[in-house]
């Protein structure tokens, strides 16, 4: 009896999509070579499949369609293991629509982002041809990705090698975009290195501040669940590990305190943090699948509770943490914050503990929760 292999429906179509088009872009690139005399172009450019920053005004589509183009097999199988993996995780994590959703962000967003960049570094002496470099792959969904199972799994570790090399996923985004930085400067692959970062940035903005959460508590009354996620162990500094967050916590505050104040984002309330804490909670006691199996079995078992459990102790240390600075807050205050509790949760700026919680770094270390 054949296998059947079961596919959600818009993972099944970016999977398809990404096969055929790295086929048509092979095909036109080799017809290409064909026509090329003597044959001295190695990359032929085909504008009308990839985003060439020069030409994307007579090719629109590309910054859609140049994230599914990959140049040869071993980008194929990568970024093919990646939509199948992950899509699947995803998809029945979220749901077929904002699944979709998240993949137009992040494919569109960072490919935008990156014309003007190559547009400017073109206009540079001795740098004319980086108008018309060839950009293309799925390096940003790739990136986004490994935010996406960040937020959802951060505890859950990962074994390769039959157990030699252990990690938890929530070291995953630093450790890829350290490595495709690395290779930017040292290879020359400076379009995988720029789309990272940019992947990186648009899929942990949208999934804060702007993607429906699922309401894992039943506290949502519109029934369309949770816009973003406040949560403190989603801040921006804790994709980084604890000994950078400190500095980057700093700086991604004055960004958020800059954005809040020209309107740009709207802030979250003290009501929003204790919910996205929540949220963290119902995650772990869900027992959310592994990334790579949904198999049920004794070890798997054991693992979602060991997860349940370190993610569980995370929350619990926040909110503790937040209950004791609220009230050294009323005790310093005097009977002027028992006049106006909910000051905190109406002010146009983020400071002290809240600050942090919204955009930078916490102040608890979770690796030893």
């Amino acid at each position: 009896m054949p296998v059947r292999v079961n596919i959600p429906p818009a993972t099944r179509f970016f999977l398809v999509s990404l096969l055929a088009l790295s086929l048509l872009y092979n095909i036109a690139r080799w017809r290409e070579l064909d026509y090329t005399p003597n044959g001295n172009q190695t990359n032929p450019i085909i504008p009308y499949l990839t985003l060439v920053p020069s030409q994307f005004f007579y090719y629109p589509w590309t910054l859609v369609t140049a994230t599914l183009v990959e140049q040869n097999i071993f980008t194929v199988l990568l970024n093919a293991a990646t939509i199948f993996y992950g899509g699947k995780y995803l998809e029945r994590a979220w749901g077929s629509r904002e699944f979709s959703k998240f993949i137009v962000a992040v494919t569109v967003i960072p490919n935008v982002a990156i014309i003007p960049i190559y547009l400017l570094w073109g206009a540079l002496p001795g740098d004319h041809n980086r108008s018309l470099t060839q950009i293309c792959g799925g390096v940003a969904i790739q990136a986004s990705f490994l935010v996406a199972f960040k937020q959802l799994v951060p505890e859950h570790t990962v074994a390769i090698f039959k157990g030699l090399i252990k990690m938890r996923v929530k070291h995953f985004p630093a450790l890829f975009l350290l490595l495709n930085t690395l290779s930017g400067i040292l290879i020359g692959t400076d379009t995988a290195a720029i789309l990272s970062w940019l992947g990186l940035l648009t899929s942990w903005t949208y999934l804060r501040f702007y993607k429906q959460q699922p309401d894992l508590t039943g506290t949502s009354t519109n029934g369309l669940g949770i816009k973003g996620d406040a949560s403190e162990t989603f801040a921006f500094a804790c994709l980084f590990p604890d000994v950078m967050q400190p500095p980057i916590a700093f700086v991604a505050d004055q960004i958020y305190t800059l954005l809040v104040t020209v309107k740009i984002l709207k802030p979250f309330s003290e009501d929003d943090i204790a919910s996205g804490n929540q949220q963290v909670l119902a995650r772990g006691e869900a027992g959310l699948p592994t990334l790579l199996s949904s198999r049920a079995g004794g070890g798997g078992s054991r693992g979602k509770r060991e997860e349940a459990e370190r993610r569980r102790a995370l929350a619990l240390k926040a909110l503790d943490q937040r209950l004791q600075t609220a009230a050294a807050g009323r005790v310093h205050a005097g009977p002027s914050t028992l006049v106006e509790p909910n000051a905190s949760a109406t002010s146009p700026t983020p400071s002290g503990p809240t600050g942090q919680a919204m955009l930078g770094g916490t102040t608890y270390n979770p690796d030893h929760a």
